[in-house]
């Protein structure tokens, strides 16, 4: 919970350039915040210094696996989803959610990783999806139009249903995943799973979509 001076320099000199201002914050779950209740805290708190303290805009999110470097295991959906739910109710504050797949493009899982978180966000009241940064955002090129697409789908799919539907959806959806976090498939990169020229996914891309919507139909999301 601490900023350092080059930090509150930046903020100023953005401030005196009439900049719209993001904060963004990952705080990461088993570290020093601890389990899910104390993870949760830490990141309400942080949001609300964010606006308080640094004078933000919009606060972007993003809880994170110590073990496995993602947002979408059970724990870090359920801090996002928390720590959401609670600003959304007590305040009118701008918020946003980051999203890191533990799987690569072009594969189910990185698909039904990204449904979701933003299955999560919606739920709980975010205003801001960003992503996806997929292959936990560190494999270079792999990342595609298709996952912001599946994201953006699952968002719209979910929006206004009730939350104990959600709830059980969820629970059926990451249980398709979270068996394979020792070993996700890498998926593609960019170019091998796009068409350069046209900037549009490719036929194996687009069956593997239609895959991931099919599976979420079966577990309660209509895209």
């Amino acid at each position: 919970m601490k900023v350092d001076v080059s930090l509150m320099n930046m903020i100023a000199a953005w401030k005196t350039n009439g900049d719209a201002i993001m904060v963004e914050q990952m705080p990461i779950f088993g570290g020093y915040s601890g389990g899910i209740e104390e993870t949760a805290i830490c990141d309400v708190a942080a949001t609300l210094a964010s606006y308080a303290l640094l004078d933000c805009n919009l606060h972007l999110d993003g809880p994170i696996h110590i073990r496995w470097g993602t947002t979408t295991t059970r724990e870090t959906l359920q801090i996002a989803a928390h720590a959401a739910a609670a600003i959304d109710l007590n305040t009118d504050l701008l918020i946003g959610n980051q999203y890191y797949t533990m799987a690569g493009p072009c594969t189910e899982m990185c698909l039904l990783e990204t449904a979701t978180q933003a299955i999560t966000d919606t739920a709980s009241g975010r205003e801001l999806i960003s992503g996806t940064a997929s292959s936990k955002g560190v494999v270079k090129d792999r990342t595609t139009g298709m996952e912001a697409r599946m994201m953006g789908e699952a968002a719209i799919a979910v929006a206004g249903m009730n939350v104990h539907d959600v709830n059980v959806a969820l629970d059926k959806i990451i249980s398709q995943y979270e068996t394979e976090f020792t070993k996700p498939p890498p998926g593609k990169r960019f170019q091998d799973c796009y068409d350069l020229v046209s900037v549009t996914p490719s036929a194996e891309y687009l069956k593997t979509y239609d895959k991931a919507v099919s599976t979420l139909s079966e577990c309660g999301i209509d895209i």
